[in-house]
This record gives C-alpha cells, sequence and structure tokens, in this order.
C-alpha cells in the first residue's frame, strides 16, 4: 500500500500513521510547539507543579521527571532549585528526547538524564517524582508495576505528582468532554483533518484511565493521601504523598 494512504498530517509539521503516534523523530522538534496547543493549562500545569515542588525538595533531595520529553519542566524545577543541592532526574525512552532534553538543560549541572524505560530502572530514594502526562502512554498490563515502583521509591513523605488524560465517568459526560475538547482544538488552530489524524495516530498508543481508575492505581500502590490538584475536563493533576 502507498505510505501515503497510511500516514496523516497531525498538525505543527507532524506526520503520524494510523494507530502509529510516535515522540521521536520529527514529533521532537514540533513538541515544545504541539503540546501546549494539544492540551488544556499545559504551561499553568509546568507552574503548579514548581511551585508544589518547594513542599517537597531540599537539600540532598533526589527528584524525578519520568517521560521529560524535551525537558521544559526539567528546566523549570532546576531553576527554582537553584539555591538548593537538588539532583534532578529525567528519564524517557526515546533518544530523539534525551538528545534534546540534554541540549535544553545544558547549563544546569544538578540536572541529568537517563534513556532507558522506567521499569528496567533502579530509582534512587526520592522526595519527589513527577509523571507529566506520562502514564496514559504506558501499557495498561504494566501501568500499576510503574506505580508500585515509584511508590516504593519515594522517602516517606515525598510526593508524586501525576498529570493525565481522564476519561469521563458515563457516556453522556464522555461525549461532551470529547465535544470541547475538540472544540478547545479548534481554537489552537488544529483543522478538522489534523484533529482526525491524531486521533488515529493515538490509537492504542494513549489509554486514558478515569479519574476513579488512575486513583485505584494509586491506593493500590498505597498512597492514602491524595488530592486532585488541578482540573479541566479531561485533563487532571493528582497530588499523592506517601
Amino acid at each position: 500500500m502507498d505510505n501515503e494512504l497510511t500516514t496523516f498530517h497531525a498538525g505543527d509539521t507532524i506526520v503520524a500513521a494510523n494507530a502509529g503516534w510516535t515522540f521521536s523523530g520529527k514529533t521532537v522538534a514540533a513538541f515544545d510547539t504541539h503540546a501546549p496547543k494539544s492540551i488544556p493549562l499545559y504551561h499553568e500545569g509546568h507552574d503548579l507543579i514548581v511551585k508544589l515542588s518547594d513542599f517537597f525538595l531540599s537539600d540532598d533531595s533526589v527528584c524525578y521527571e519520568i517521560g521529560c520529553s524535551t525537558a521544559e519542566l526539567t528546566k523549570q524545577l532546576a531553576i527554582n532549585c537553584q539555591n538548593k543541592d537538588v539532583e534532578i532526574i529525567g528519564i524517557d525512552r526515546e533518544a530523539d528526547m534525551i538528545s534534546a532534553a540534554k541540549e535544553k538543560c545544558r547549563e544546569y549541572p544538578q540536572v541529568s538524564f537517563i534513556h532507558d524505560d522506567i521499569l528496567d530502572i533502579d530509582l534512587k530514594k526520592s522526595d519527589l517524582i513527577i509523571l507529566y502526562y506520562t502514564l496514559q502512554f504506558i501499557k495498561p498490563k504494566v501501568r500499576q508495576l510503574v506505580v508500585d515502583k515509584i511508590y516504593n521509591a519515594l522517602n516517606w513523605g515525598g510526593a508524586l505528582i501525576m498529570f493525565e488524560k481522564v476519561r469521563a465517568n458515563d457516556a453522556r459526560f464522555q461525549d461532551i468532554a470529547t465535544s470541547l475538547y475538540t472544540e478547545f482544538k479548534l481554537a489552537q488552530g488544529f483543522t478538522a483533518g489534523e484533529i482526525l489524524a491524531k486521533s488515529r495516530s493515538l490509537k492504542g498508543v494513549l489509554e486514558p484511565f478515569s479519574t476513579t481508575g488512575n486513583k485505584d492505581l494509586l491506593t493500590r500502590a498505597g498512597f492514602v493521601d491524595i488530592l486532585s490538584v488541578m482540573k479541566y475536563v479531561c485533563f487532571e493533576g493528582f497530588l499523592a504523598i506517601k
């Protein structure tokens, strides 16, 4: 089959295949433009996480960002912690993202990066671990293993900050959420064709859980203190303290 029939323009120069979204290749160069146009309150979420980090990071703390992509949030954390002896570690499974992340954070010696799968890494004891729209791209069959690993790596009193796209709790609310999200993307300048292409490319790649489903992951891991810190229709941020 002609390759032109199986790939689609998903906006911002990104071309993706049916059920074949990837964070490598051309996606890397477009990521910092594309992500804020695709996720409501994207920059506000970064700002909130940086402010929340003040409650958990102090001298000798370790902080991980899992799924750091181009490290925009990692960089903001580093800037915020310049007067503290904090080790910040970004993790991503995409080599192209890690290359972009290293370039962005080259001026911050307290930041380092690991190119690997989170399940294959031994995490240091940490005071803060961040998943910013990352868990939704991890296969559901191993998602609980990831959250369990994070819980075990946290020091007592440490925190997981997790932002996720979430499914609604019934079909009517899901229809409303989907419609509102489509309106949001149209307002960002995406065409109807680009929105459909992105949706087609994410089949089997992005698998959101509901708010309840995400909280269940956290409680099964051992978290008791869980707070929703940001919510915009089908996008939600959670703070879980060990």
